[in-house]
């Protein structure tokens, strides 16, 4: 596991990016397959962003797998925030871009998964 926590910040995205791009291409996933894992990270990240308190920590969990990589992202949420519905248009665009992504709080963090297939 490889772990990454940066400010949730708008500014400190670009290393959530670099970092899932980085590792994907480390593994053999195609071109495109890194891209669309990239957009999904940081779509993830812009969800939470805007639950997430100023001084708070966005924190990206990559599990390497024998044929997937998923990234975990995680957030403190504010006072009374929600994760969007699930039938949102940011949930559709990560959902067409990974192999499988869901979402969950537990005590007041809000984590969203996604994974990314070599061959599918």
């Amino acid at each position: 596991m490889v772990a990454v926590t940066v400010p949730a910040d708008g500014g400190w995205l670009g290393i959530l990016r670099t970092a899932t791009a980085g590792l994907a291409a480390r593994l053999g996933f195609p071109g495109d397959k890194i891209e669309d894992l990239r957009i999904a990270v940081d779509e993830a990240c812009a969800m939470l962003l805007v639950l997430t308190p100023t001084d708070g920590d966005l924190t990206c969990r990559f599990e390497i797998g024998a044929e997937t990589l998923t990234a975990a992202v995680s957030a403190p949420l504010r006072e009374g925030a929600n994760l969007p519905d699930p039938s949102s248009f940011a949930w559709r665009v990560i959902r067409g871009l990974t192999a499988d992504a869901s979402a969950g709080q537990v005590n007041g963090v809000a984590t969203i998964r996604l994974t990314a297939a070599l061959h599918k």
